[in-house]
């Protein structure tokens, strides 16, 4: 039986090498082919774009990861199956069961280095890959954000009605400061822009309204500048920035974003489950394409490819169907995560006891 294991456990190993070896260079070129032009025109250097180009590549297979996965289980099933290698397997008393076990085993592998992945790797990738990005082929990041409303700290309350980052300045500024629950003042400005060779904002038609038991004290002036508790990534929050942290990183950033009240939690919180979900779907999806393409059909390869295909397209829609829900309006991220793979994981239990049979 030790042979039949390594036999599977290789080709499902080896098969799903090839088969990021095959589509990730695609990808890349596709890619490359659609951006080269504002590359050329800001002049990128070369070894700026071998880096993004390695980020990509990273960052592209992390994307696919269980439709790669996915579609190199089914082929080589499929291989055996037409080769009727299943059925000597079978006939020779080895149970479904059993014969499923070198698949799980290489799951278990595979599903090792999603986490490594998912946890470390890709979100190094994510960060080269946005940072160069916004370098070379779309401008600064979030050029115009619009009402920001974030907790800084226990005391103090910031607004903004909106942020140009390729000016750094914010329009309507407020700063609302708290003790014992009671504001104590509060400062307010018709723009606000953070001055970078000085680490200073500067704020036009500043007012400070300190607030007293019988009567409040203002302060105005025309301009203001001074420095805060906060900085300049506050008044510019990007949705994305979950995706390029490390997974300690990340729990310690969620715990300080709960704390600040962001408005893209949903976002942070669904990027955290997804590296724990992607590995289980590993073994969803393995449980899946055996029981999908462990027949012999009439029509050959292509027809379990086009069923597998099908399903792994499904799951794919699926997946980020739940997460643009969760990451826009108060759907729940954990359920966003796990609903794909608690309804894919319910169709790999019939799937299987059907093939058993």
């Amino acid at each position: 039986m030790k042979i039949l294991d390594w036999y599977i456990l290789k080709r499902y190993l080896l098969t799903f090498v090839m088969m990021l070896i095959l589509f990730v260079p695609i990808g890349i070129t596709v890619h490359l082919a659609e951006k080269i032009g504002k590359i050329i025109e800001k002049e990128a250097p070369f070894g700026e774009v071998m880096m993004y180009l390695l980020y990509f590549t990273i960052y592209f297979a992390n994307l696919l990861f269980p439709l790669f996965l996915f579609l190199s289980v089914i082929w080589f099933t499929s291989k055996l199956a037409n080769n009727t290698e299943i059925v000597a397997f079978l006939s020779s008393g080895v149970s479904f069961t059993r014969f499923l076990r070198p698949y799980l085993i290489g799951g278990v592998i595979v599903a090792l280095f999603s986490i490594l992945m998912g946890m470390y790797l890709a979100p190094n990738a994510s960060k080269g890959f946005y940072d160069f990005k916004y370098k070379y082929l779309s401008g600064k990041k979030n050029d115009n954000t619009r009402n920001v409303l974030k907790q800084i700290n226990e005391n103090d309350i910031i607004y903004v009605s909106s942020f140009d980052a390729s000016k750094n300045m914010g329009v309507n500024f407020t700063l609302e400061h708290f003790e014992d629950n009671k504001m104590t003042y509060k400062l307010t400005a018709a723009n606000i822009r953070y001055v970078e060779e000085d680490s200073v904002y500067v704020l036009r038609n500043f007012e400070k309204r300190i607030i007293g038991e019988t009567n409040d004290k203002i302060i105005l002036e025309r301009r203001k500048d001074t420095i805060f508790p906060f900085d300049l990534e506050d008044l510019t929050p990007e949705d994305f920035i979950a995706e390029t942290l490390s997974y300690p990183k990340l729990l310690k950033f969620i715990d300080r974003e709960e704390k600040r009240g962001s408005k893209f939690l949903g976002r942070y919180r669904l990027a955290k489950y997804q590296k724990w979900s992607l590995p289980v779907s590993v073994f969803i999806l393995t449980i899946i394409a055996v029981a999908v393409s462990s027949r012999k059909r009439r029509g050959g390869m292509g027809v379990n490819l086009a069923i597998g295909i099908t399903i792994a397209m499904v799951f794919v829609f699926f997946d980020k169907i739940f997460g643009t829900l969760a990451s826009q309006s108060d759907f729940s991220p954990l359920l966003a995560v796990w609903l794909p793979n608690i309804i894919f994981g319910i169709l790999a239990f019939f799937l299987l006891q059907n093939a058993k049979r």
